[in-house]
C-alpha cells in the first residue's frame, strides 16, 4: 500500500446545549457549545470503510444533551471530564477523548419594583442577558489514565487610558513611528492556562472559583502594571496568576495591540492633548507568550488558534 494512515479522529462539533436548574423560582443558566473528538482504533472504517468500531457522531451529540441531564452542568471543566471519561472508559476501540467547551455567560435582569406587580414577585429570578464580554473556555482530554485541562477565555478587551509608554526602541530608514511617553494600551485577550490537575488520585480544583480568581489576578496585574510595553504587561498577567493559583503551571497569552492613534487637530486649530484618539482595528501588532511555573514544561500550543 503506497499509504498510510496517519493522526485521526471524529466526533459531533459545536453542540449547543442550554441547562435550567429551577431552584424554586429562582432559576439557573449554564450555555454551552460542545465539541467531542475522539480517537483510537479506526484503521478500518478508514481503509474498508467498516464501521464495526465507529460510535455514531450522532451518538455523541445524543450524549452530550444526556448528559446534561444526568449530571447537570456545576463548571464547563467538570461536564467535559464526565463526557471524555464516558467515551474511553465505555467503548473499547476509543483510547482518547478530547472536549471542547465555549461558555458563554448570562446574568439577571434587574427590574423595576414598578413591574414586580405585575408578575406578583418582589424580584424577578427567571429573566437574563447575556454578558457581552468575554467568552469562557476550556478543553479535557483523557487517554483512559491521564488527564489534561487547558481553561482559558477569549475577546476580553480591556484599556488603560494612561500609565503606558513605548519608546527607546530600534530604529531604521522605514521607522516612521514617534516614541510615546503617555498613551492608550488597549487589548482583546485571548488567553489559555494549564492546570496540573493529571490523574484521578489528585484533588480535583474548584473550577468555578478558579475560574474567577485567574480573571480577577489578570485584570488587576494589567491594571496596576505600569506599562512599557505590551510584552512587560504580557508578563505581569501569566506571573501574576502563576503566583498566585497554585493548581496553575503554565498560561499562553495571544494579545492584539488595539492601537488608539492621536488625531492631528491642528487643522483646526485646535490642541489634541491626548483627548480624541482614532481607534484602529488593523493591521495590529500581536504579542504571544507563555509563562510557565518554573521546572514546568509547555504543552499549550504556540498557535491557538484552534484551542
Amino acid at each position: 500500500m503506497p499509504t498510510i494512515l496517519g493522526q485521526n479522529q471524529y466526533g459531533k462539533a459545536e453542540n449547543r446545549v442550554v441547562k435550567i436548574t429551577r431552584d424554586g423560582a429562582t432559576h439557573h443558566i449554564k450555555d454551552l457549545n460542545v465539541s467531542v473528538a475522539l480517537s483510537g482504533d479506526m484503521e478500518d472504517v478508514h481503509y474498508s470503510g467498516s464501521n464495526a468500531n465507529c460510535l455514531p457522531t450522532d451518538t455523541t451529540k445524543n450524549t452530550v444533551y444526556a448528559f446534561a441531564k444526568e449530571y447537570g452542568i456545576e463548571s464547563a471543566e467538570q461536564f467535559g471530564i464526565h463526557l471524555a471519561r464516558h467515551f474511553v472508559t465505555s467503548q473499547e476501540p476509543i483510547h482518547r477523548a478530547r472536549i471542547r467547551i465555549e461558555e458563554y455567560a448570562w446574568e439577571r435582569i434587574e427590574t423595576s419594583d414598578a413591574n414586580s406587580k405585575f408578575i406578583g414577585a418582589d424580584e424577578v429570578k427567571h429573566s437574563f442577558v447575556r454578558k457581552g464580554q468575554e467568552t469562557r473556555l476550556t478543553q479535557i482530554t483523557f487517554d483512559g489514565e491521564n488527564w489534561e485541562v487547558v481553561s482559558g477565555l477569549k475577546d476580553l478587551i480591556v484599556m488603560n487610558s494612561t500609565n503606558s509608554e513605548f519608546w527607546g526602541y530600534v530604529k531604521d530608514k522605514y521607522t516612521t513611528l514617534q516614541e510615546a511617553y503617555d498613551r492608550i494600551l488597549a487589548t482583546q485577550v485571548s488567553g489559555r492556562w494549564r492546570f496540573n490537575w493529571s490523574d484521578d488520585e489528585q484533588k480535583m480544583p474548584n473550577w468555578e472559583k478558579s475560574y474567577e480568581q485567574v480573571k480577577k489576578h489578570m485584570l488587576q496585574a494589567f491594571a496596576e502594571t505600569y506599562s512599557l510595553s505590551l510584552q512587560q504587561t504580557l508578563y505581569q498577567m501569566g506571573a501574576r496568576i502563576i503566583n498566585n493559583r497554585s493548581e496553575i503551571d503554565e498560561v499562553r497569552f495571544s494579545l492584539p495591540n488595539k492601537h488608539h492613534f492621536l488625531v492631528d487637530l491642528e487643522p483646526f486649530g485646535l490642541k489634541n492633548d491626548n483627548e480624541v484618539y482614532f481607534a484602529a482595528d488593523r493591521p495590529y501588532g500581536l504579542i504571544e507568550a507563555t509563562i510557565l511555573r518554573d521546572g514546568c514544561e509547555a504543552r499549550i500550543p504556540v498557535d491557538m488558534t484552534n484551542l
